[in-house]
């Protein structure tokens, strides 16, 4: 009885013991501040927290703060949860962008712009490719941003690049190439996160500036999550090598493009929520809108 005892419980407690391997092999790795970033600049007012999974920075007077992926990448899903500074913002960008290094670089960007207590934030977006931008749209968004973690994220793949916000889309740019508009592809990119002071432009055309009797100004970004293809530093871009950290959303990104369902989330936010498009500004381009904006915004 004794030996059919310990066999019975070697037994089960193998079976746990496969049990916890198979969960690990399955279950997807949240990212860590201190394995996938580097805080750059802001002499110690970016801090990591909460075991890594937590990294905020601040802005006073004196000085913002920010801090880059470790990795560089040519193309990927970048999800980050932010959640951004509360009350008398005005002033101020938060931002979450990639971006290549050098003349001709490459960036998209996610820039939330801040504003006076009670009016909302401006969220701009634009794409740089070989160092020409010029391709704004901003969107004051459903939801409040500074009450809660909302989830931003940028898809870049070959053919376009998607903008979400709590997996909504908000903006596409696609790959036209063809028709001579440059679109980045072979420019590795890093993530990029700041806080800084732009009174001089960013809440009401400059008109209202940061008050700096509020200061410091804080914001928060978690989960920081990439699936795509990491380069080594000053590599050629052909090694570089397909890396999820999320294994539940492996691969999607290389093909992702806006479903049926997709394309009406695309619509409503752009009726009801876009503030500013520049394939709609006639008097900015009088030599005529670019030849994109013409093509269909999906």
């Amino acid at each position: 009885m004794a030996t059919f005892s310990n066999s019975k419980l070697l037994l089960n407690l193998g079976v746990v013991l496969v049990s916890i391997v198979m969960t690990s092999l399955v279950t997807p790795s949240a990212g860590s501040f201190y394995r996938d970033a580097d805080i750059n600049w802001g002499d110690g007012r970016g801090k990591i927290m909460e075991g890594g999974r937590l990294l905020t920075l601040s802005l006073d007077q004196y000085s913002g703060s920010g801090f880059q992926s470790k990795n560089e990448y040519l193309f990927g899903r970048f999800d980050m949860q932010l959640k951004l500074i509360p009350g008398d913002s005005a002033g101020t960008v938060t931002t979450f962008f990639l971006a290549s290094q050098g003349p001709g670089h490459d960036e998209i960007d996610f820039e939330f712009l801040g504003n006076a207590s009670g009016q909302p934030y401006t969220v701009h977006t634009n794409v740089y490719s070989q160092g020409k931008g010029n391709k704004e749209q901003q969107f004051h968004l459903w939801f409040d941003p500074t009450s809660a973690y909302h989830t931003y994220s940028i898809v870049w793949n070959s053919q376009r690049i998607i903008f979400l916000a709590d997996n909504i889309p908000i903006r596409v740019f696609n790959n036209h190439q063809a028709i001579g508009i440059p679109f980045p592809t072979n420019q590795p990119m890093r993530v990029y996160c700041s806080l800084w002071n732009a009174d001089d432009w960013a809440t009401q055309g400059g008109r209202i500036k940061t008050d700096w009797t509020k200061a410091p100004f804080v914001a928060s970004y978690r989960n920081f999550n990439v699936n795509g293809n990491i380069c080594a530093s000053g590599s050629n871009v052909g090694s570089c090598a397909s890396k999820s950290v999320d294994s539940s959303n492996s691969g999607t990104w290389q093909t992702l493009e806006l479903d049926a369902k997709g394309r009406n989330r695309l619509r409503w936010v752009q009726q009801k929520h876009m503030i500013y498009n520049y394939c709609a500004d006639v008097p900015r381009f009088p030599q005529g809108l670019s030849a994109e904006c013409k093509r269909s915004r999906f």
